[in-house]
Order: structure tokens, then sequence, then C-alpha cells
């Protein structure tokens, strides 16, 4: 029986897709969550959205914050966003891309922020991951660190952070490691 039902649902597609139709692809749940989560943004002048694959992939896109206070002043940083299709349920994945000296993002562009992981929940939104992004631009946090050289120069001797973020975004070498230009 319910083969037969697959059977009819799959012969009601060809006969529309035949009558001259583009055949209509069925979007899934996280699909139209994501849709509605992108339609209600709400960013802060320093952050943009873009689609690299086009807006047929809202599944994939970047988020590029640019912000204008702290200690990253002045630099472009962009993430990338995976979404799975079973948002909001699960979180998106979101990576740094460039390589970043900051106490809350590993070398390999992994992302320290509580709602990407144990603290996610299906009310939260695409709108609250880049405020929080945003957010560790504005106060990183050597609390709760994935960088842990980072996190012990910000706790230990700010003024010594503010000269390494300097030189990182300038694309020089930091604690043995180089950097992109982010200006």
């Amino acid at each position: 029986m319910i083969r037969l039902f697959k059977v009819k649902e799959t012969q009601k597609e060809l006969a529309r897709n035949s009558n001259g139709g583009t055949p209509t692809k069925k979007q899934s749940a996280g699909e139209l969550r994501l849709h509605k989560d992108i339609t209600e943004l709400n960013l802060p002048n320093c952050c943009t959205i873009s689609f690299p694959n086009g807006k047929d992939d809202l599944m994939n896109f970047e988020v590029t914050i640019s912000p204008e206070d702290g200690y990253y002043a002045g630099g472009a940083f962009k993430f990338s966003f995976k979404v799975s299709p079973v948002y909001p349920h699960d979180a998106p994945k979101v990576k740094c891309i460039p390589k970043v000296y900051h106490p809350n993002i590993d070398y390999e562009g992994n992302v320290c922020l509580n709602i990407l992981r144990e603290d996610w929940k299906p009310v939260l939104n695409i709108n609250t991951i880049i405020y929080g992004l945003y957010h560790l631009f504005a106060e990183p946090n050597y609390e709760d660190p994935l960088n842990h050289e980072a996190a012990e120069v910000l706790k230990n001797d700010p003024k010594a952070f503010e000269n390494n973020v300097k030189m990182a975004m300038s694309g020089n070498y930091v604690g043995g490691s180089i950097y992109t230009h982010f200006y």
C-alpha cells in the first residue's frame, strides 16, 4: 500500500513536468526556515551577507564582519555558514575563512561560540549567530579559548595582545604563524 502511494506521487509529478512545467524541487523544512531567517535579517552596518554559489543555494553562504571599534577595527573577517537540512534543530557549521589571531577562533577557523555548540536551541536564528560573532570581535573572551596562546596574552597583557592583533592584521608573523593582511 505504501509503495502504491509513492508510485502515484511519482506519476503525478511526472504528469506535471510533462505539461511544460519546470520540475519543482521541494524545499526542506530547514530551507524554508533559513529563507525566513534571511529575509528577516537585521544586520549591523558592519556586517554583510553574500551567496557565493548564487541565491539558489541558501544553505551555504558567507558573512563578512568589519568591526568599527576594538582590537579588530578596520579588519574584514569572512565566515562561511553551512546549514543542515534539519536546521533549526542543528546549529549551522560556521568557520572563519582567513586565519585570524583571536582567542575564540583557532587556526583552522573553528569558532568558539556557545550558541553554536551546547547552547544551541531551535528558537535561535542566523541573526543571533551573526550578532554573536560580531560580539566576539567587540569583546574577545579569554575564559573559553580555542587559541590558548592568544587567550593568555589577552588575559595577562592586553596591550601586547592589541599589538599582536595589529601585527597579524597587517600580514605579519605572530607566535610563529603568518597571517593574511586584513586591511
